[in-house]
């Protein structure tokens, strides 16, 4: 059962430390930008190739490395939604940022090049500041495999090159230090897929637990959801996308109380990748 004492006392502890997004975040080290080969001492964590060559997938930490869990978002947005955002359809969601800035909450965000592209103040905010670090959810939001949820495809010859066009999107935004992971579209992927992004250097990041935040509008639904799913050394995909999820920033008034309540502490994905490695 979710208890509303600790959802209605969480909300009150927001009030005034909520603050906008695209507001200027405190600076830090920057990391190197991925590369397709070497790695430097400081490269953040990431798994080894398999042993035919191909792309590790990252589902979930270690189960008995203590209670962590990484709360990751995806910022979605296609490659031809432009005209939807002109309209005033909104693909970002800063409320939701400021509540993790408010509740001290580290997160992962998986985004695209393309919202990086049309949001790159919030982009760059979101980069610079320590409690979060952004990831690679491709450039245009296309899928990597046929028959993904109705998304368009991109072509096995250009899925490389969609994931550099990401990063480049986070430089000119301002984000110099994006984590060398990266995220299917729909979570779809098949061989080809891991094998074309094998010179990238990424390490695929799926999930374990579905928080069902697309498209509701029953924050209390994605709560109990993410709460029922939530094991030590979880990955939870939910969205940072006001029209397609926006319900998502009431549920984590709800969740991290909760969570807090039962032991867990929050890491980023690459907390998570580095426990994991460590036990290989």
């Amino acid at each position: 059962m979710i208890i509303r004492v600790r959802q209605a006392a969480a909300a009150c502890a927001l009030g005034a430390a909520l603050t906008a997004c695209g507001a200027p975040a405190a600076p830090h080290a920057a990391r190197p930008a991925p590369t397709a080969t070497g790695a430097a001492p400081s490269r953040p964590p990431t798994l080894a190739p398999g042993p035919t060559g191909l792309t590790p997938v990252f589902k979930n930490g270690p189960r008995t490395d203590g209670r962590t869990v990484a709360l990751t978002f995806d910022a979605d947005m296609t490659a031809d939604e432009g005209a939807r955002a002109a309209r005033g359809e909104r693909f970002d969601n800063p409320q939701l940022i400021a509540t993790l800035r408010a509740l001290r909450v580290p997160a992962t965000v998986f985004m695209t090049g393309r919202w990086a592209d049309e949001y790159p103040l919030q982009a760059r905010s979101i980069g610079r500041d320590p409690l979060f670090e952004i990831a690679n959810h491709s450039y245009s939001h296309y899928a990597f495999t046929g028959d993904c949820y109705g998304l368009p495809t991109v072509s096995e010859d250009r899925m490389r090159s969609d994931v550099e066009r990401a990063y480049a999107a986070f430089r000119r935004a301002g984000v110099t230090d994006a984590m060398p992971y990266f995220r299917f579209p729909g979570g779809c992927y098949d061989r080809a897929a891991l094998k074309a992004l094998t010179p990238t250097g990424v390490t695929a990041v799926q999930w374990d637990v579905v928080s069902g935040d697309a498209f509701a509008t029953d924050s209390d639904a994605v709560a109990r959801q993410v709460l029922q799913g939530v094991r030590p050394g979880s990955v939870v995909v939910m969205h940072c996308t006001r029209s397609a999820a926006p319900a998502t920033e009431r549920a984590v008034r709800t969740i991290v109380p909760e969570l807090r309540a039962k032991g867990y502490r929050f890491v980023k994905v690459s907390e998570l990748i580095r426990s994991a490695d460590g036990q290989r």
